[in-house]
């Protein structure tokens, strides 16, 4: 696992807990702002995953 799979993650939990506080307290705003850092977590792990699969098709090349 590598940091962008991990921070990705982190900010994708993240937003969901925003996103459901807006819902819980009504506010449109948080709901946005959680799901745009829900976007911007899955973005980030995404890319992670893409690093994590090059580097083991390289090391799996090594052999």
């Amino acid at each position: 696992m590598n940091s962008d799979q991990i921070k990705g993650s982190i900010k994708d939990v993240a937003g969901k807990a925003q996103r459901k506080l807006g819902e819980a307290i009504g506010s449109t705003e948080q709901q946005v702002k959680g799901a745009a850092t829900q976007v911007e977590g899955k973005a980030q792990k995404a890319v992670g995953d893409v690093r994590e699969a090059v580097r083991d098709t390289r090391d799996n090349r090594k052999i």
